[in-house]
């Protein structure tokens, strides 16, 4: 576990989570859980979330307001950061505020971007020194 002091002038500062349209998206099988295997072509457009991390003292993850018809324990940018903790041994917490531009269920992937980009920031804010590799692992 890798704990540091966090640079308290960075979690003031807004995090985009961009949008992707995809151009193309073919299914080419079914993993074992379940889920999709995909071939997709996708372009970033000039439209995305914001996201602002509130650090919190007691280690807790908690969303500064929910999303209209989703539950916190939904919430992408939620289940990110607590896996975030799970997973690295991790005792800092955060309030996380999502200022949501893009539409939810649009297909422009508002909820998964708001999720990597809580993964890419946190990893950053709380010292984790994770790489891109593991964060995008599921293991």
């Amino acid at each position: 576990m890798i704990q540091k002091q966090i640079n308290q002038s960075a979690w003031a500062e807004r995090w985009p989570a961009p949008a992707k349209l995809n151009l193309m998206l073919r299914i080419t099988g079914q993993r074992d859980d379940g889920y999709h295997l995909l071939q997709t072509v996708f372009q970033f457009i000039d439209l995305c979330d914001w996201i602002t991390f509130h650090p919190i003292d007691d280690g807790q993850v908690s969303l500064q307001r929910t999303i209209p018809g989703v539950l916190e324990a939904d919430d992408l940018t939620i289940r990110a950061a607590k896996l975030l903790q799970t997973e690295t041994g991790c005792k800092h917490g955060v309030c996380i505020e999502v200022e949501k531009n893009l539409p939810m269920g649009g297909g422009l992937g508002g909820g998964s971007s708001d999720a990597a980009t809580t993964l890419v920031v946190l990893n950053e804010l709380w010292g984790l020194k994770l790489s891109t590799e593991k964060l995008r692992s599921e293991e």
